[in-house]
């Protein structure tokens, strides 16, 4: 018996030793063994520090931008200003290590590169330089396509490109042009004849988004899918919180007040979700649904993919239908509010770029019924656009992750290393751009966005390559639709209230609102 405890008692001793090397090899020996090949390489950047590395600087730089409060508002003209408040930390290390430097998440080393051939090279080859591990919390928010690899993202993205074709769009624009009707009829009983009002114009741009989505993603459906936008709102800023601290492994479990509402949140939205799936499959057996809606195309997609092959396994589960939902909600949404709110920002600044789009809008649509032939007319609007895409894009950088020893133009890269994309700060780069590359310029897009980016990639708010964001043309034509309705009914300008502090909640937007002074025309 005694013999028994004690082979017992090696056992355990040895797995206790074997765990205790797997943690010291993790968050120690690893990071630092990684710390000096890639500071062989060339790269730069803070020492590597235990555990943290550097989240703890980089949460209280984004705490310190978020704290400023009113009186210490951002100059809207000023880039350098704005690139500080806005991606403080990647700023600061571009300046201090130089154009390739190193950023510590927690234990592990992520590369920022700002050369634009190897940055092609990084989203060109989707196989060796995959999407990075996702903090487990935004996984609550949605999964699908934006974490999908593989065979499984070339599922997914077969079965739901038929729901984004440009002849299908076509249809949404009744379902795009109701929603804004509906928004701006709201302004004009805000507004009196003759006069002026100011209007925050921000919450406004999120409920007329969630709507829009709600509308062409669930038809009818659309005023249980408001519900679902809401919550999955409040779960993007509980995720965005739990971003600016560093994660434990398994801290997700713990039953804290924010976990178990992030939990709760999830269960009512995908229930929300599954109802109204089952709804509309229940309607289109019964040859009563119809496939207008992005649930009604995915869903044909899907039955038209399982009975072609005869195999379940080719078409999506209902569990990852609702995920793809979920993501419709945020993406959608988050996307387009936040274009069109930093568009009628930038033109409230810059009155000569509005006069220009309004006259535009009113020579090519006219009184006519908006139609996608005449938006694609829009060229103004478009380098608007265009501009501010590139000063403001809804997403802030973009990380791959190498799984295998990999070369990358002239740099070897162990495996386990994460790459950054700092999307804003390339945009802003007056070695790529040029010395007005801190200005809004829409002129510059005049002749297209290649001639704007000599055909380099310094350019790609909406991601770039194979898995270049598959709502972007969704996104653009409910934006141009919902601009050129504005510039045919008001003027708009700031109002003295207004105060200019762009912060990324996950997607850039307005920390204060926009506040501006509407007047009818």
């Amino acid at each position: 018996m005694e013999s028994v405890t004690y082979v017992v008692a090696i056992l355990i001793a040895i797995v206790v030793v074997l765990c205790a090397w797997k943690i010291v090899n993790t968050v120690w020996l690893r990071p630092k063994k990684l710390e000096k090949f890639l500071k062989d390489q060339g790269f730069k950047g803070n020492k590597y520090r235990f555990l943290y590395g550097d989240m703890k600087e980089v949460s209280m730089m984004f705490q310190q931008s978020k704290s400023k409060g009113k009186s210490k508002h951002i100059n809207i003209d000023d880039g350098d200003e704005v690139l500080s408040h806005v991606v403080a930390f990647p700023r600061r290390s571009l300046q201090k290590h130089g154009r390739s430097y190193i950023t510590w998440i927690g234990w592990n080393p992520r590369v920022s590169i700002m050369d634009p051939e190897l940055n092609k090279e990084l989203l060109t080859k989707i196989n060796d330089f995959t999407k990075t591990k996702t903090n487990p919390f935004i996984l609550l928010i949605a999964t699908g396509l934006v974490t999908l690899e593989g065979d499984q993202w070339v599922k997914h993205r077969k079965l739901i490109n038929p729901a984004f074709h440009v002849e299908k769009l076509k249809n949404m624009v009744p379902a795009f042009h109701l929603s804004c009707s509906e928004m701006l009829s709201k302004w004009e009983m805000l507004v009196p004849t003759n006069r002026s009002c100011e209007l925050d114009v921000w919450p406004y741009f999120q409920a007329l988004t969630s709507d829009v989505i709600s509308r062409t993603a669930f038809g009818s459906s659309y005023k249980e899918g408001i519900r679902i936008f809401e919550l999955i709102r409040e779960q993007s800023v509980h995720a965005n919180d739990a971003l600016q601290s560093f994660y434990i492994p398994g801290s997700r479990f713990l039953p804290t007040k924010r976990n178990m509402r992030m939990k709760a949140i999830d269960k009512e939205v995908k229930m929300s979700i599954r109802s109204i799936i089952n709804k509309k499959l229940k309607a289109m057996k019964a040859g009563e649904g119809t496939y207008d809606d992005l649930l009604g195309i995915m869903l044909e997609s899907n039955m038209k993919e399982v009975e072609q092959h005869r195999n379940k396994s080719h078409g999506m589960t209902i569990n990852e239908v609702i995920e793809e939902c979920k993501l419709f909600y945020f993406a959608g949404q988050e996307t387009t509010s936040s274009l069109l709110v930093w568009t009628m920002v930038l033109l409230s600044r810059h009155q000569e770029w509005q006069s220009r789009a309004r006259e535009e809008v009113f020579n090519v649509l006219g009184d006519k019924d908006i139609d996608v032939d005449g938006l694609n007319h829009l060229k103004v609007v478009n380098m608007i656009f265009y501009e501010v895409l590139r000063l403001y894009p809804p997403i802030l950088g973009l990380a791959r992750g190498v799984h295998k020893d990999i070369t990358l133009g002239g740099f070897s890269l162990p495996s386990g290393t994460q790459i950054g994309l700092p999307i804003m700060l390339i945009h802003y780069d007056e070695q790529l751009w040029g010395s007005d590359a801190k200005k809004f310029n829409p002129d510059r897009f005049s002749e297209g966005i290649s001639n704007a980016t000599k055909n380099k990639l310094i350019y790609f708010p909406f991601g770039w390559g194979p898995r270049i964001c598959i709502g972007q043309n969704f996104a653009l034509l409910e934006a141009k639709i919902a601009l050129a309705m504005i510039l045919k009914r008001f003027t708009f300008d700031f109002s003295p209230s207004y105060v200019h502090a762009p912060i990324s909640i996950l997607t850039l937007q307005p920390q204060y609102g926009a506040h501006l002074i509407l007047r009818k025309l």
